[in-house]
């Protein structure tokens, strides 16, 4: 069901399917650059259809959220993030997020420890971001400014997708540049400004004590799987999962394999604290 909520003083868009079940942690999906929460589809079908609650918000500049100029930091997407749960009544989710979605995972995780009972980080990183990254992300940031979305979502099409894919699979291609085109540039400019501010968050993986799935496209050009297996060995236990045919958007590029990698991993979840039965004297 599509919904809006306003949060930390703006207003915020989101999916919410699938059924409320005590024994289930919700599952919440963070989009990525330049997108919104339509990417996610897939999964919310698939996750819905097994019975948990399933949550697609708009990250703030994007799809249906509203458009805050200037910059705007991993942090404030996290805490817009944590405000929606709280309104929300979702107390311990299971927090996934792709790309840019994964990094404020990343941040949610440092601000909240404790509060997100699994994680999924899919193609994303966790270094601190490059000297050579911050002066690309600011005149970019400038571009789309000047230029609007049309001419860089062209462009990137055959990074966002493995090139391969965006000439065997023409309705993903045109949902991904749909969603590119379609993206405010102020909105877009000011998460470009805010991730050249992204701090290194190899030491809040160490921490992390939760449940964690690490997935990546085998192609991903961006965040490519030397980055993802760096992330698996900063969490005890992680899981990673390659996803073969795919680029830097294997949720929409191999769905099914996404699908079930996702349905592995939140089948070894523990039940939730509040719906396990007592075992103490009554």
């Amino acid at each position: 069901m599509s919904s809006e909520v306003t949060v930390n003083g703006i207003t915020v868009g989101y999916e919410d399917t699938g059924a409320y079940r005590a024994d289930l942690a919700p599952l919440v999906l963070v989009h990525g650059h330049p997108f919104d929460r339509s990417m996610w589809a897939p999964q919310l079908a698939a996750v819905a259809a097994t019975g948990r609650r399933v949550i697609a918000p708009d990250l703030r500049g994007y799809g249906e959220s509203t458009v805050v100029p200037g910059v705007v930091t991993l942090t404030d997407h996290a805490r817009d993030i944590a405000a929606l749960l709280d309104a929300l009544g979702v107390k311990r989710p299971v927090l996934g997020g792709l790309s840019m979605g994964g990094q404020i995972v990343m941040e949610f995780q440092r601000l909240f420890p404790g509060r997100a009972a699994g994680l999924v980080l899919a193609d994303t990183s966790a270094a601190a971001e490059t000297e050579d990254g911050k002066t690309w992300r600011r005149a970019l940031a400038d571009r789309l400014l000047a230029e609007g979305m049309d001419g860089y979502a062209h462009e990137a099409l055959p990074r966002m997708m493995a090139p391969y894919n965006v000439q065997a699979l023409p309705s993903v291609a045109a949902h991904v540049l749909r969603m590119m085109r379609g993206t405010h540039p102020e909105g877009a400019a000011a998460a470009l400004r805010g991730r050249a501010l992204r701090p290194d968050y190899r030491a809040t993986l160490a921490g992390v004590a939760v449940p964690t799935l690490v997935l990546v496209g085998a192609d991903d050009e961006f965040t490519p799987v030397i980055d993802a297996q760096d992330i698996k060995v900063r969490v005890a236990g992680a899981r990673l999962a390659v996803i073969p045919g795919a680029g830097h958007l294997p949720n929409l590029e191999r769905p099914a394999d996404v699908d079930a990698a996702l349905a592995d991993f939140l089948a070894t979840l523990p039940t939730p604290v509040a719906a396990q039965p007592s075992t103490g004297n009554s």
